[in-house]
């Protein structure tokens, strides 16, 4: 018996007059918003120039999104190509599709450029646009609860997620942009969920290890993306939407969430080791 089952939006999508106005878009809007904003305080509290927040928010957002999008259509490509298959939908970002592995990857590479021909450190802003990120994408993840995607199999817990059957004005299938009829076509797992509360849990991990621990710079925003990647590791796997396998039939997503991990963990041990080497070396000198 499912004790808690979450209903999933009536719709996604609303007409004003001939503007659809998109819940997905509207969610990662609203992250970024809230990460710009947190990011420009951390920052400024940490010795920066908060209008730099500005300069690095309008290089990151277009980058991030144009990574995003094509490490989508290139994890995904058969759904823009081949037989009977529209191309033109790779420019189609409304309708949902993007990876965030390509989003972090180029928008902090805009970033770094940003930064590099500024001549500013670049350490300092990455711890405070560490903790951010995750809630960034915590938010954003509610755009997949609109669009009734990325769930996992039937769920046998106490909890569950409800898919609708949604319809376009003329009655016919529209998962995204119709309207539900009220009918239940699956409970499942709501993988989305998951997500959301592991970001939330790793920004509360940054915060703990800023403040406690002494981490900072490049090695908090390195401590994000090993606290990301291996909860997406294991929710990863609960997913049962349509992906591109690789080794037989794992998904593409958790070998990348492996290998990034085990990426970052091994960069952020370097670094915790040649810190502790130039403070040791410093202890020397002052004695």
């Amino acid at each position: 018996m499912i004790a808690a089952a979450i209903p999933s939006p009536p719709q996604g999508v609303w007409d004003l007059g001939p503007i659809p106005i998109r819940a997905y878009a509207l969610c990662i809007l609203t992250g970024v918003i809230v990460a710009y904003f947190w990011t420009r305080r951390r920052y400024a509290k940490l010795g920066g120039d908060p209008e730099v927040t500005v300069d690095a928010l309008l290089v990151a957002v277009p980058a991030g999104i144009i990574g995003a999008r094509i490490y989508h259509v290139i994890t995904d490509h058969d759904k823009y190509f081949g037989e009977g298959k529209d191309p033109t939908q790779v420019f189609n970002i409304t309708n949902g599709g993007l990876g965030i592995w390509g989003g972090v990857v180029l928008g902090s590479l805009a970033v770094w450029l940003l930064f590099k021909a500024k001549g500013l450190p670049l350490g300092t802003f990455a711890a405070a646009v560490a903790p951010t990120v995750p809630l960034a994408q915590a938010i954003g993840r509610l755009g997949n609860w609109f669009n009734q995607e990325l769930y996992g199999g039937p769920s046998d817990a106490p909890w569950a997620l409800e898919i609708y059957r949604r319809v376009d004005e003329n009655g016919y299938s529209a998962p995204i942009t119709g309207h539900s009829t009220g009918e239940v076509l699956a409970t499942v797992q709501p993988t989305f969920l998951y997500e959301l509360i592991w970001n939330l849990l790793v920004v509360v991990l940054l915060l703990v290890a800023e403040r406690y621990w002494r981490v900072g710079g490049g090695r908090l925003f390195t401590l994000y993306v090993m606290g990301y990647t291996f909860g997406r590791f294991f929710i990863e796997n609960i997913r049962t939407d349509a992906a591109t396998t690789v080794f037989g039939d794992v998904r593409i997503n958790v070998v990348v969430s492996a290998v990034v991990f085990l990426a970052a963990t091994a960069l952020f041990v370097w670094w915790t080791v040649q810190q502790r080497k130039t403070k040791g070396v410093t202890k020397e000198e002052t004695k």
